[in-house]
C-alpha cells in the first residue's frame, strides 16, 4: 500500500496489517511494533523479549504530554483533510466529537494483540466513529490508537513509553517542509551522528528503538551500534568504511525513472568513463581493445560514500568493444570537482567558508538531497552558503550571473553573529539558459546547468533574456561585467546544437566540473587493463559484508 507523510492512507495501512496478523491461525504473536526504515535498534532482540515479555498486558505509546487544545490546534485534528493523489487537502474547518478526550503524541507505538484485536474487530461505537473521524485526519497515527486506547476500557494498559529514542531538533526539523505533500506544516527527528552513541549506551528510561538514521548522511554511527550490540567487525573488512545508495534501477524504475537533465548527466557520465578507459593503453594508438563505442541507457546509478564523505555517482551501463565488437558491462565512477574559490586572501572579517548551488536543500540536515546537485533548465536552483561565526552580524549580496554575462538575480541577506548556514532560492523564470553560472558574494562560484538533448526550446534561456521581472543592467559597471556580444552569439548557436554536435559541447562543459575516477567491468572485458567490478574497493558490486544477510540462526539472529 502506497502512503504519503501524514496521510489516511498510513492508518488505512496499519489497520491492514493487523487485520492480516490476527488472521494469521500459524503465528501466534505478542506485540505490533511499527518500525520505519529510518529505525534502528539500540538493544539487542533478547533484552526486547525479556522486557516485553515482563509486560505482556501493557501497550507502550507515547503521549504528547503538553496543553490538549494547542496540541488539537498545532496537529489540525479540528481541520477536515482528505487525501488525494498523494496529497493531503485541507477542506476547512470541523468539530471535535463531544464526550471524548483527545489525546496524541508519538506515532512509534508498541501494541499487545489483545488491544489490537479490539481496534480491528470490535464493533464499538467508540472504534466505528474513531474510525470514521480520522479517516479524514491529518497525521492520523499521531492521534487514533492514542484516543481508542484512553477511551476505552483498555485504558489501564496504557504505558506512556514508546520505547524509542528519537533525535528532536526542532530548531532544524519543523521547517514546513512537507508543504508539498499537505497543507499544513510538521516537524521531523533529525539523524543521529557518531556524537552521539552515549545517549544510546546512557538512556535512563527503557528504549529499544531510536530513530532516525541515514547511511547516507552517517554510516559511522550504524557501525558503532553494531559493533556496540553484536560486536564488531574485524579492522580491515572490505566496504567497512563504505556506503552504496541506489538511486535508479532500469529494470524496476523503466525509461520514465529518470528526469530529461539526470538522464543527460548520466550518458555524459558513461562517456567520461568510456574516454578514461581509452587512455588506459596509452602508447599503443592502434590498440583498440580498451576503446568503446555506443553508450545505453543506464543500467543503474548508485550514491558512494567512503567514511561519511559522499564522492560521486556509479553510472552502471553497456558499450561495445571496438576490438571484439562485443558487448560489455561497465561501471564508471564519477567525482564532482569543487570550484568554489577566493577572489582575494582569507582575512579575519571573512566568514563565508563555501558556497554551494544545488537543489532539494534540506535544512534539517542541511545538506542537498540532490547528493550531485544536477541541473537543468527547468529546475529551481537555491544558492548555500556556508559561514564561520562572529562577534557581529553581516549583510552579504548574492548575484547570480548566467553563461551570456546576463545578472539574473541579486538579493542581500543578512547573516547572523552566530549563523553557520544560509539558503535562498530566488525565484528565477524557467528555463535556465544551458551553460557556465556564476555566483559572488564577494567571492565567486561557478557551476554547470545542462540540458537535455530532446528539449531544444530550453536551450535558450527565459522569454526576453529575462530570468526576473526588474533588470540589473546596472550592477554590469559595478561587477566589471562586459557586455559579450560574442558569448550572446555563441549562446545561441549552442541552442540550435542537436545530436553530437550536443553532447560534444555538453561533456565539455561537464568536464570542467566532472572527472571519471575509474572504471570498471562487470564481466568478461577485452580490455586487458580493465579491472573486475567485484575487485575493486568502489564499485557497487564490490564486497560489502556488514550488509550481507544469512538465514536465522537458532537464537534468531542473522549476523
Amino acid at each position: 500500500m502506497a502512503t504519503i507523510w501524514g496521510g489516511a492512507s498510513l492508518l488505512t495501512m496499519y489497520l491492514r496489517s493487523m487485520e492480516d496478523l490476527l488472521s494469521m491461525a500459524d503465528w501466534s504473536w505478542d506485540f505490533f511494533i511499527n518500525l520505519s526504515a529510518a529505525d534502528y535498534p539500540i538493544r539487542t532482540n533478547e533484552q526486547l523479549v525479556a522486557f516485553l515479555s515482563k509486560y505482556r498486558s501493557m501497550n507502550f505509546i507515547k503521549s504528547h504530554g503538553r496543553d490538549n487544545a494547542r496540541f488539537i490546534r498545532k496537529q489540525g485534528l479540528d481541520r477536515l483533510f482528505y487525501e488525494c493523489d498523494t496529497h493531503m487537502w485541507r477542506l476547512g474547518d470541523r468539530k471535535i466529537p463531544e464526550g471524548i478526550s483527545v489525546d496524541g503524541g508519538s506515532d512509534w507505538f508498541l501494541l499487545n494483540r489483545r488491544f489490537v484485536d479490539y481496534v480491528v474487530n470490535s464493533r464499538d461505537e467508540l472504534v466505528s466513529s474513531m474510525k470514521r473521524f480520522y479517516a479524514y485526519t491529518l497525521l492520523p497515527a499521531e492521534s487514533f490508537f492514542h484516543t481508542v486506547l484512553e477511551n476505552s476500557a483498555h485504558c489501564e494498559t496504557m504505558v506512556d513509553n514508546n520505547l524509542r529514542l528519537t533525535n528532536w531538533n526542532r530548531k532544524l526539523g519543523c521547517k514546513c517542509q512537507y508543504k508539498h505533500i499537505v497543507d499544513w506544516c510538521g516537524c521531523s527527528p533529525n539523524d543521529f551522528k557518531p556524537s552521539d552513541l552515549p545517549r544510546f549506551q546512557q538512556a535512563s528510561r527503557p528504549t529499544f528503538f531510536a530513530r532516525k538514521f541515514e547511511a547516507s548522511v552517517s554510516q559511522e554511527i550504524i557501525s558503532q551500534l553494531d559493533a556496540y550490540l553484536f560486536g564488531a567487525l574485524a579492522s580491515g573488512t572490505p566496504g567497512l568504511q563504505a556506503y552504496w545508495e541506489n538511486i535508479y534501477e532500469a529494470e524496476t524504475d523503466g525509461a520514465a525513472g529518470l528526469s530529461d537533465s539526470a538522464l543527460t548527466h548520466y550518458h555524459a557520465f558513461a562517456r567520461m568513463g568510456l574516454s578514461r578507459a581509452a587512455s588506459s593503453l596509452q602508447g599503443h594508438p592502434n590498440d583498440n581493445s580498451c576503446r568503446y563505442v555506443g553508450v545505453s541507457h543506464p543500467v543503474s546509478v548508485h550514491l558512494y560514500f567512503l567514511s561519511d564523505q559522499y564522492q560521486g555517482y556509479l553510472v552502471h551501463h553497456v558499450a561495445t568493444n571496438q576490438a571484439s565488437n562485443q558487448l560489455e558491462t561497465l561501471e564508471t565512477w564519477v567525482a564532482a570537482k569543487d570550484h568554489f574559490t577566493l577572489t582575494s586572501s582569507p582575512h579575519a572579517a571573512n566568514r563565508l567558508q563555501h558556497i554551494q548551488v544545488g537543489t532539494d536543500w534540506d535544512p534539517k540536515e542541511r545538506l542537498f538531497r540532490n547528493w550531485g546537485r544536477l541541473l537543468g533548465p527547468e529546475d529551481e536552483p537555491v544558492a548555500v552558503q556556508r559561514w564561520s561565526r562572529s562577534q557581529s552580524n553581516l549583510t552579504a549580496t548574492i548575484v547570480w550571473i548566467d553563461p551570456t554575462n546576463v545578472i539574473a538575480a541579486t538579493y542581500d541577506i543578512l547573516v547572523d553573529a552566530s549563523a553557520e548556514v544560509t539558503h535562498y532560492r530566488p525565484p528565477l523564470t524557467s528555463p535556465l539558459r544551458p551553460g557556465m553560472w556564476t555566483l559572488r558574494v564577494l567571492l565567486s562560484l561557478s557551476f554547470c546547468c545542462c540540458t537535455p538533448e530532446d528539449a531544444l526550446r530550453l536551450h535558450g534561456g527565459p522569454a526576453k533574456n529575462s530570468y526576473m521581472e526588474q533588470s540589473f543592467h546596472g550592477l554590469n559597471p559595478v561587477l566589471q561585467l562586459p557586455v559579450s556580444l560574442g558569448a550572446v552569439e555563441e549562446a545561441e548557436a549552442n541552442a540550435s546544437l542537436t545530436g553530437a554536435p550536443l553532447r560534444r559541447w555538453l561533456d565539455g562543459l561537464l568536464e570542467g566540473y566532472w572527472s571519471a575516477s575509474d572504471v570498471c567491468s562487470t564481466g568478461p572485458s577485452a580490455c586487458p587493463v580493465m579491472q573486475r567490478c567485484r575487485l575493486t574497493a568502489w564499485s557497487s558490486a564490490s564486497p560489502d559484508p556488514k550488509s550481507e544477510l544469512s538465514l536465522p540462526r537458532e537464537d534468531g539472529r542473522i549476523r
